[in-house]
């Protein structure tokens, strides 16, 4: 008999921490201890490479998604160029950008993936002859119209920024999150499916960008050419990553199982991946109303809380027509019989 996740605690958060990597753990934070090196240190670099080697690109560590994000805009210039973004995201993605000094401008989704819909962002760019844009891969998945909407940028100079906050364990065809724009930032914020408490990383196949990134996260050290200010990640929490890295395909493994084995029966209505694509489920988001659900993976629209008058109907539609299966990482839970 298969016992339903919520009868087996899944319903209860849990951040994606396996108690077997307790003890390597504190051998790493031990050896920071020893090392008097608490910050930008070995475990950094680590860190940075092993996850470059996950995300097949050079990899530069924050103590933040914003920091990262940051990074990237300054680098790119982005003050005083319009930047587009989906209005189905979190408010950092919108803020990051007028934080830069951009202007934004909002793009409805696709309701079938929640994701930035290609067709509308044709007509924004079209209209609004952004510099950049960022496209947010929603709910563990990668963007439906990635491809599209990457060609579009590169034939028309547009600077593509993928947010990949929610995409980690993801892949489409083999092919990682982050590899379509010319930057990707991530979070490994504590309700991420990996997490480090707190921190963010930027990819990018420019050298120049990441040498720039490096710079920006340590107020532009060594000579200040770059104006950032103290973005740095902690060798403790390096720590964190360098584990959260190498389990991450497991963890990832591990929630697909429990969706496609206990929870596909019961949810027909749930978002439909493409031929090849395998979400990393940090939200199991269905359209049908359920009783228990860890709520929506955005409630209220970006463009509504800024209070922007711009017609984005599918954007609206979503954010009161899906919700989310609760499903959290425990590999020592009885799923099945």
């Amino acid at each position: 008999m298969t016992t339903r996740p919520w009868t087996s605690g899944f319903a209860e958060f849990a951040i994606g921490f396996d108690d077997r990597d307790r003890s390597r753990l504190h051998a790493l934070w031990d050896g920071v201890l020893d090392s008097q090196r608490w910050s930008d240190g070995a475990l950094l670099t680590q860190f940075e490479q092993g996850w470059g080697r996950w995300n097949c690109l050079s990899a530069v560590a924050f103590s933040s998604w914003s920091g990262a994000a940051l990074a990237a805009l300054a680098h790119f210039e982005a003050s005083g160029q319009t930047v587009l973004c989906p209005s189905n995201t979190f408010m950092a993605t919108p803020l990051a950008a007028l934080r830069a000094g951009a202007r934004v401008e909002f793009v409805d989704c696709n309701r079938e993936d929640l994701c930035m819909s290609f067709a509308d962002f044709e007509r924004k760019a079209d209209q609004h002859r952004p510099g950049l844009a960022f496209l947010v891969h929603i709910g563990g998945h990668i963007a439906f119209d990635v491809e599209q909407i990457a060609a579009y940028c590169r034939a028309n100079g547009i600077i593509l920024l993928e947010d990949c906050a929610h995409a980690h364990g993801a892949s489409w065809d083999g092919r990682r999150p982050g590899t379509w724009g010319d930057a990707a930032i991530w979070s490994f914020a504590p309700t991420k499916t990996v997490s480090t408490g707190e921190g963010g990383m930027l990819v990018s196949a420019n050298a120049d960008l990441l040498e720039s990134a490096r710079r920006f996260r340590d107020y532009g050290k060594p000579d200040y050419s770059t104006a950032g200010l103290n973005f740095r990640m902690t060798e403790f929490t390096a720590a964190l990553g360098i584990i959260a890295v190498e389990r991450m395909d497991e963890i990832a493994a591990w929630k697909n199982d429990v969706a496609r084995s206990v929870l596909d029966a019961s949810h027909p209505a749930r978002i439909a991946l493409p031929k090849g694509m395998t979400s990393g489920l940090y939200k199991y988001i269905v359209f049908d109303k359920i009783e228990l659900s860890t709520g929506r993976v955005y409630s209220e629209p970006c463009h509504r809380i800024m209070r922007h008058s711009v017609s984005l109907p599918n954007t609206d539609w979503v954010a009161e027509n899906h919700w989310c299966v609760p499903l959290y990482y425990r590999p020592h839970s009885e799923v099945g019989s």
